[in-house]
């Protein structure tokens, strides 16, 4: 196999052993490297005791889900990378699957796995992310039945909680971004692997089991609703020209008025307004303007392809 399998935890013991033993016993992967993030809950201990053929980082801080799986994927000797969260259960020949797919997807960034809710397996959690102009970025299929989604196919992004990735992009593109410490990160670097030209893909064959929010505690609540709204301006920012931003505009008002109505609603407006302001202070920030993708003529034609997949999953959204 050509494939290492790196594990950012934070706090995730509770997870962590039955993720580590359904990686042992369903695949042969050449190293699986666990980067924990100076958690307090003995996870790091579990791990140097009871898996003693995993190698171990240890932190001595939150770092945030960037640094750390950054931090793996330079240890890694292999081809590729298979980035999966703590609170997971990988089924049987998985990884296999993924090689496969990206073996057929020669210009493929990356494969994300058919992900599963781990409390209601006939569900989809996520097939492959999409991002849309409205500023949105969704999990394809969230809350469906399996069934529909037995089709390998393209995607914007792969959910960087189980999906694996092709190592020497990242010498093209750059590496996970660290300013986004959590969330959306895995929407950004596969923004960034779309506009140098490379593809995103969705293998139905790999399946992930996903308890969801392992260490955040839920789908929604201030920590997860602060970062995601500053992070999505910065994902705007970072990854769109000034024209492209223009052209989108009327469409990124709409969609982040929604938002704010949709928390307001949950008790969470302030904190998702917070978090836009932040977003704007990032981006307009030394350590912001460091990170944005600069414009190339060369890569005209791919940010055409992107604008009219960011029309078209408009219309995804009211599928997915």
């Amino acid at each position: 196999m050509k494939t290492t399998v790196v594990i950012p935890n934070y706090n995730g013991r509770n997870y962590l052993q039955d993720c580590l033993t359904s990686l042992l016993e369903g695949s042969e992967v050449p190293a699986i490297i666990v980067v924990d993030n100076g958690s307090v809950d003995e996870s790091a201990a579990m791990v140097k005791e009871r898996f003693p053929m995993v190698k171990l980082i240890a932190l001595p801080e939150n770092r945030g889900f960037s640094a750390a799986v950054n931090i793996g994927i330079h240890e890694t000797g292999t081809e590729y990378v298979f980035l999966l969260n703590n609170d997971t259960v990988v089924l049987k020949d998985t990884i296999e699957e993924l090689e496969a797919a990206m073996e057929r997807h020669p210009k493929a960034f990356s494969v994300a796995a058919k992900m599963l809710q781990m409390k209601n397996p006939e569900l989809i959690d996520s097939a492959g992310d999409f991002y849309c102009a409205l500023g949105w970025a969704f999990a394809r299929g969230k809350d469906r039945k399996t069934e529909a989604f037995s089709k390998e196919t393209s995607v914007f992004s792969a959910c960087a909680g189980a999906a694996l990735y092709r190592k020497a992009v990242f010498n093209e593109i750059g590496d996970f971004d660290e300013n986004h410490f959590a969330y959306l990160e895995d929407i950004d670097v596969g923004y960034r692997a779309k506009i140098y030209g490379y593809r995103n893909y969705y293998a139905p064959a790999s399946v992930v089991l996903h308890a969801g929010s392992g260490s955040s505690g839920s789908r929604h609540n201030k920590f997860k609703v602060d970062l995601s709204s500053r992070n999505s301006i910065y994902l705007i920012y970072k990854n769109m020209p000034v024209l492209q931003v223009l052209l989108n505009l009327p469409f990124l008002l709409l969609g982040y008025l929604v938002k704010i109505l949709f928390f307001q609603k949950k008790g969470l407006g302030a904190d998702y307004m917070k978090g836009l302001g932040k977003g704007f202070r990032l981006a307009f920030s030394g350590k912001g303007r460091e990170h944005k993708v600069k414009f190339s003529m060369k890569h005209f034609g791919n940010y055409v392809v992107i604008q009219l997949q960011l029309w078209a999953n408009m219309f995804r959204r009211l599928w997915w």
